[in-house]
């Protein structure tokens, strides 16, 4: 996950929108209480967008020029998951995607309104186009069931927020952005994404329950760690059980889309470095 630093932090030093104090009786997606409204959730996620992509040190994002049709790839995938109509804020989100190339790292996530980053060495991990576009579907979910947002609420509490807006104490908004950018998501949001991501892919080209392969892959490789951005609380086991079934009840498309241009897109990225990630791809 992304880890702050103090230019980060210095740069997520925004003035978070007056609605917020209008908004605090307000209902997460998720079923909890977000003392955020939207306007707050696309001014945060832009801020941390701009940070992420301006320290290439530490997030070596790819040019989208040079890599132009590798980019286009992705957000077709993209497209057919906003295509869904099962997406909440497909027009308010950007929905935004960014590669970072890093070999070494099975990882993706999402700031609030709709910016995602994806690690090379998690696209060459899953070979297969359908379980990537399940992990897509994962962390669409987070940003568009507002889990970010509405975990930082249970966090910190209405008085605590309002003297952030009203910028009583510079030093909390500080610690509310490292909280951000270091969140873990709770069991219930972790299986909500999961869910949407099953609902996002039930009538398009991919199989539904692209994300349990991932699970899958884990196991029959030994049962590996699950990364960080999917690690929360249910075994990877509990998990390709329920997005199973839950695909089957709602009697998706399970076949998968065995695309032949999918050995092409990780031929679009750059060459993995000595030393870098093993290329399973194809």
């Amino acid at each position: 996950m992304f880890r702050p630093t103090p230019r980060t932090l210095a740069a997520l030093s925004l003035p978070l929108a007056l609605p917020l104090a209008a908004a605090c009786t307000g209902e997460g997606e998720g079923g909890g209480v977000n003392l955020f409204t939207i306007e707050d959730d696309i001014a945060l996620g832009q801020d941390l967008r701009d940070q992420i992509n301006n320290d290439p040190e530490n997030f070596p994002v790819l040019d989208e020029a040079e890599y132009a049709d590798a980019y286009a790839y992705l957000y077709d995938m993209r497209d057919v998951i906003l295509a869904s109509g099962e997406v909440r804020y497909e027009e308010e989100f950007d929905w935004e995607l960014y590669i970072i190339h890093d070999d070494e790292t099975l990882n993706a996530f999402a700031a609030p309104g709709g910016y995602m980053w994806v690690y090379t060495g998690l696209i060459r991990y899953l070979e297969v186009e359908d379980h990537l576009e399940g992990v897509i579907g994962h962390e669409m979910a987070h940003a568009d069931r507002r889990h970010s947002t509405e975990q930082l609420s249970k966090a910190y509490g209405l008085s605590v927020l309002i003297s952030l807006v009203l910028g009583e104490d510079p030093g909390l908004l500080a610690e509310v952005a490292a909280g951000l950018v270091n969140l873990s998501f709770s069991r219930s949001d972790e299986s909500e994404a999961d869910e949407y991501s099953v609902r996002y892919l039930c009538d398009s080209i991919y199989a539904a329950d692209g994300a349990a392969g991932f699970f899958e892959k884990l196991q029959e490789e030994g049962g590996g760690e699950i990364p960080e951005f999917l690690s929360t609380h249910p075994s990877s086991d509990t998990r390709v059980e329920e997005i199973e079934a839950l695909a089957i009840d709602l009697d998706c498309n399970l076949d998968y889309y065995a695309d032949a241009e999918y050995q092409a897109f990780l031929d679009m990225l750059p060459p993995v470095e000595e030393g870098g990630g093993e290329d399973t791809g194809g």
